[in-house]
């Protein structure tokens, strides 16, 4: 087996070299094909960094009457506790409500306290583990007897999650549509290489060669295609690693997305695993349909 191995390897390697201007264009694909894949993998982590902060911070605000006692606060505490969907509480006085206002709005703070009593409520902030789990938890808070009023948040919390959907939606169609275009190129680039030396396999078939033993070289042939171009891939983001992180930083720069860590071992595997995978499945098909002619 080893030595079966051996031999396809050293015949791929020849194939590869011999072969080498379609070898060479056949790689120049895989690495165009490799570095738009990477970009956008790079540009969807980035996105979806993004979106899961965004999430987070969907936040379910109830304001309370001001008629609410502090064993209504305490037991409306301990059941929002109880929901699965709210996984932060935070309840907020009459008077931290007035100290925050104060400190969001120095110019009318002499006028607020000018008022004969602080007419801010007290409320909770609640944030959400999911944000479409804003209607069930504010459908609980408008039937509690202490609060006088929900933000309704419904419509923002919908075009969020339409905007989400539709960002990995298009990622996704997007990568699917890189991935059968590098697979489209290795086939027909291997099926060159095959009609190529159509005569040397028609040679070893005379003699019974079995149809695994013509079919390996070519299949570690599109794995160097690959390989070879999954590298130098890695290389050229190695090279534009610094500017790319500072776009990437500058790009999202109003939310504390750590663009540093986009570019990393995650997408030097997926890089090396596509292009390896690609390269293996498009030389099987090229030469299984050769061989079952």
């Amino acid at each position: 087996m080893l030595a079966f191995v051996a031999f396809s390897l050293k015949r791929a390697w020849q194939g590869f070299w011999r072969n080498s201007l379609m070898s060479l264009a056949a790689t120049a694909s895989m690495v165009l094909m490799l570095v738009l894949l990477s970009g956008l993998v790079i540009l969807l982590s980035g996105l979806d960094a993004t979106l899961k902060y965004v999430e987070s911070e969907v936040e379910v605000v109830a304001y309370l009457k001001d008629s609410a006692t502090a064993q209504d606060v305490n037991v409306l505490t301990a059941d929002l506790k109880s929901m699965p969907q709210v996984i932060t509480i935070t309840y907020i006085s009459k008077e931290q409500a007035l100290k925050n206002f104060q400190q969001r709005q120095p110019d009318v703070a002499a006028l607020v306290d000018a008022l004969p009593s602080n007419p801010l409520p007290a409320s909770f902030e609640m944030g959400l583990r999911d944000p479409s789990d804003y209607i069930d938890v504010a459908t609980f808070l408008r039937g509690q007897s202490a609060v006088d009023s929900v933000q309704d948040i419904k419509q923002t919390v919908n075009q969020m999650l339409t905007v989400i959907n539709v960002l990995r939606t298009g990622g996704i169609a997007v990568l699917g549509i890189v991935g059968l275009t590098v697979l489209f190129i290795i086939v027909n680039t291997i099926r060159l290489a095959v009609v190529a030396r159509a005569g040397e396999i028609e040679v070893m078939r005379l003699v019974g060669a079995s149809d695994a033993f013509i079919r390996w070289p070519f299949i570690f042939e599109g794995a160097l295609v690959g390989l070879f171009g999954a590298l130098i891939t890695i290389g050229l983001l190695l090279l534009v690693q610094a500017p790319l992180t500072s776009l990437m930083a500058d790009f999202f720069n109003v939310l504390p997305v750590q663009a540093s860590a986009i570019v990393g071992q995650n997408v030097a595997l997926i890089v090396i695993a596509t292009g390896v995978g690609i390269g293996v499945l498009g030389s099987y098909l090229s030469i299984r349909s050769y061989l079952t002619r």
